[in-house]
Order: C-alpha cells, then sequence, then structure tokens
C-alpha cells in the first residue's frame, strides 16, 4: 500500500506540476479561457458572473500558482492532510467545468494544458475524473496522514510559489517563455493556413444489413454510406482557419499582408490598450527604411480608432481582424510581430519595442 500511495502521490503531483507551469506560461491565454466561462455563466446561470471578467487575470494567475504550489506541496509530503483538502476541493472545481463544457458544448477548450497540448472537453473531464479517484483514493487515507511540515519542506514550498509567480510576472510584463500558439516565431502563416497533407477518408458503408469499412468509395450502388471519417484529420485540415484581414470598406486583403516585410502594429481594443508605450513605437516606425512597410490590426470599431490614432500619432495604414484572432497572435495590448513573406520572424511586448537595427537584422 505505502508504494501504491507513492505512485498515486506522484503522478497527481506531476500533473499538477506540469498543467499548472504549462499554464503560468501564458496566463494571459488562461485569464482569456476564465473569460470565456464567466461569460458563458453569467447566460446560463447569474448575470453577476459577469462582473468576474474585468478579474480574469488575476484570477489565472492565482489558480495556476496554486496549482504548481499543490504539486509540490504534494510531492515533498507538505502538511498533506491541508494539500489534499485543497487539491480536492480544486478537483472538484475543475470536474464540474469541463464536465459543464463538455456536455453542454459550451467551451470547446478548456485549457488544461494551456495550448501545448489540445483536448476535447470529454478528453478533459475523463482527465479530471481520473484525477479526482487518484486525490480520492489518498483523501480515504485521512488518518495515515499528518499536517506537519519540515523547515526544509517549508521552503521548498515557499520557493515554488515565488519562482511561479515570477514565471507569471514575466510572462504577462514581456511575452510568453515558450510560444505553443500557431503564429509563434518561426511558423509561416499562409502555409499553416493549407492542409498539411492530402485528407484520406474511410468510408463506412452498409450492404445487405452489414456495416463494413473501405478506404475507397465503392462504385457498386449496392452499398449506401453511413459515415465519412478522416482518417488523418489532425494533419489534413489547416492548423489555422480564421486568420482573415480587411479594410475599412470590407475587401479581403489577408493575402496582401503575407508580401513583403511587414511590421504589424497590434491594437485589439483602443478603449483598454496601454497608451503609453506609443512614443516608443513611432520612433521605430519612423526609422525604419522602405523595405519594411508598417501596418496596425484591430478588432475596435472604425470610428474609434480613426479617434485613436490621431491621439497617439499612428500615422499607418489600419486593417481590421476578429478580435479573437488578434489575443491569439498578440498576448499584449500593444504588441508587435514582423513577418516576412508570411514567416514570423518577430514578436514583441509592448514592454519591449525594439530598434530598427533589431528588426532590419530579423529580415536578413
Amino acid at each position: 500500500m505505502h508504494y501504491v500511495n507513492l505512485i498515486v502521490r506522484w503522478l497527481v503531483s506531476s500533473l499538477f506540476i506540469f498543467s499548472g507551469l504549462i499554464k503560468i506560461n501564458d496566463p494571459v491565454g488562461t485569464a482569456i479561457k476564465l473569460e470565456e466561462y464567466f461569460e458563458v455563466f453569467s447566460t446560463d446561470f447569474a448575470s453577476f458572473f459577469y462582473a468576474f471578467i474585468p478579474y480574469a487575470l488575476p484570477l489565472a494567475v492565482f489558480l495556476c500558482i496554486l496549482e504548481v504550489t499543490l504539486g509540490i506541496a504534494l510531492l515533498i509530503g507538505y502538511k498533506i492532510r491541508l494539500t489534499l483538502l485543497w487539491l480536492l476541493g480544486l478537483i472538484i472545481f475543475f470536474t464540474f467545468l469541463t464536465f459543464y463544457s463538455a456536455y453542454f458544448n459550451k467551451v470547446t477548450d478548456c485549457g488544461c494544458f494551456g495550448d501545448a497540448i489540445k483536448l476535447t472537453p470529454w478528453q478533459s473531464f475523463t482527465k479530471d475524473v481520473v484525477l479526482l479517484v487518484l486525490i480520492g483514493w489518498l483523501a480515504a487515507q485521512w488518518k495515515q496522514w499528518d499536517n506537519s511540515a519540515t523547515r526544509l519542506q517549508t521552503a521548498i514550498a515557499i520557493a515554488g510559489t515565488f519562482i511561479s509567480f515570477g514565471i507569471a510576472y514575466y510572462a504577462i510584463a514581456h511575452l510568453p517563455f515558450i510560444d505553443f500558439r500557431n503564429y509563434k516565431v518561426g511558423n509561416n502563416i499562409p502555409a499553416l493556413m493549407k492542409p498539411q497533407e492530402p485528407c484520406r477518408y474511410l468510408y463506412i458503408m452498409e450492404k445487405d444489413g452489414k456495416h463494413v469499412s473501405l478506404t475507397e468509395y465503392p462504385t457498386d450502388p449496392s452499398y449506401k454510406l453511413v459515415q465519412m471519417v478522416a482518417e488523418n484529420e489532425a494533419t489534413c485540415k489547416p492548423k489555422i482557419l480564421d486568420y482573415s484581414i480587411w479594410d475599412d470598406k470590407g475587401n479581403d486583403i489577408t493575402q496582401s499582408t503575407f508580401e513583403g516585410n511587414k511590421l504589424i502594429v497590434v491594437v485589439r481594443d483602443v478603449k483598454k490598450v496601454s497608451v503609453g508605450t506609443f512614443p516608443a513605437i513611432n520612433r521605430l516606425i519612423a526609422q525604419l527604411d522602405k523595405s519594411v512597410e508598417a501596418i496596425a490590426l484591430t478588432s475596435s470599431a472604425q470610428a474609434d480608432f480613426e479617434i485613436f490614432r490621431h491621439e497617439v500619432q499612428l500615422a499607418i495604414p489600419y486593417y481590421f481582424a476578429d478580435g479573437t484572432v488578434l489575443k491569439t497572435i498578440m498576448r499584449s495590448d500593444p504588441g508587435i510581430f514582423l513577418m516576412k513573406n508570411g514567416t514570423v520572424v518577430g514578436k514583441w511586448h509592448y514592454n519591449d519595442v525594439p530598434d530598427a537595427a533589431t528588426v532590419q537584422s530579423l529580415l536578413k
């Protein structure tokens, strides 16, 4: 039994630490996911959930740090009874969220492992049920655990909490250490908008009351199609489906953003954007030579952006994109990304506006 408990503790703690670190690498992304839940709950349960949306980021940081800290505490045996109580409460909360998402098809990606590992709603729920069983197994042996902690265990738990907070702070003030999204540096966006390989279909057919699976569509009219399934669905569909740019007249100019060198300033929401960095952004644009075209992308209304760009003296052409897409591309508002013939070669938070020499060096 002792070794079984050790294995269970190791599995639970490893999953919580891994999940927490993945999400704390991108707390803004976790906050976006919380906002989705709050919007759903405000519609389905009570309107007061909408009031939590402005606090999504600090709540995201708290939950991510809590996951890592509890995982470390369980692993090293720090106050196991207290740790198990917190773990049990947290996993019950997560299990409810993933069940609700799966059963009612509300939030199709729980963000359990950030953008690193995508799970379907039912896969997320199954994962949480397994964790609930494992934590329940440990909690059922309540009497054998104590609530003590050595100085070393306390020091490790505190250190883990502060390191987690440091990672979260850096990711918010700059950008995630590791970018798991499709718009990361090195990716060619137009290539990812195409299927990675031709789809191979499996045809489920019915003949004489029996179902058969065929890799080629039969010419025999006695076969009736029941279902058609892509065997390589993960790779035969484009990884990027929603990148679309249009001008003030509604004309699609997506393709033109992939032509040549583009310095793109993302201004997602003019009502929430950090305006203090625009002098640095304007200096950068002024220093660029004619080989680099600077444009802005926004999801704000045209009238609002016209007023805003005059206020901050952003004298570059601007176009429109979906707000969710801009959140995926850039975790800061404003933010800058640099493309060379559709390939992302640089991304910067508004706290890290580069100089012209850095931009030019990335385009060589």
